[in-house]
């Protein structure tokens, strides 16, 4: 089973994507905070990260950051979530090291593209 994990501090967030990522195979490991999201991508090693930025404690792009330095995280694919899709946010997603960027609420059928898509061709380089 693939896993994602999933670092969001909205609790409805995380209810509704989770259990819709659920159903559709993948297991899903929850962290709330940025610090608690590096802490859980080394000791969970997970295929993917769905990485929110506006995170208490470490944001996810000071997050996404640490994770991409880190040789042990670095090649964990991250795709950005942000219910602020101001212009501009992708472009500092991508250059803090989000391999890529998706606006909340969540078009579940559009997010499992880029999943999938980040997925394969991280099969490809492995």
């Amino acid at each position: 089973m693939t896993r994602i994990l999933y670092v969001e501090d909205n609790e409805d967030n995380v209810y509704m994507l989770a259990a819709r990522l659920k159903r559709r195979g993948f297991e899903i490991v929850v962290a709330g905070d940025g610090q608690a999201g590096i802490e859980a991508a080394r000791r969970e090693a997970p295929a993917l990260i769905l990485m929110d930025l506006s995170l208490p404690v470490i944001d996810g792009w000071e997050a996404t950051r640490r994770l991409k330095a880190a040789p042990e995280t670095r090649s964990i694919p991250v795709i950005a979530l942000s219910a602020h899709a101001m212009a501009g946010d992708r472009e500092k997603a991508l250059a803090a090291g989000c391999d890529d960027y998706d606006t909340k609420p969540v078009d579940l059928a559009r997010l499992l593209q880029k999943i999938e898509a980040l997925l394969g061709k991280a099969r490809d380089d492995g």
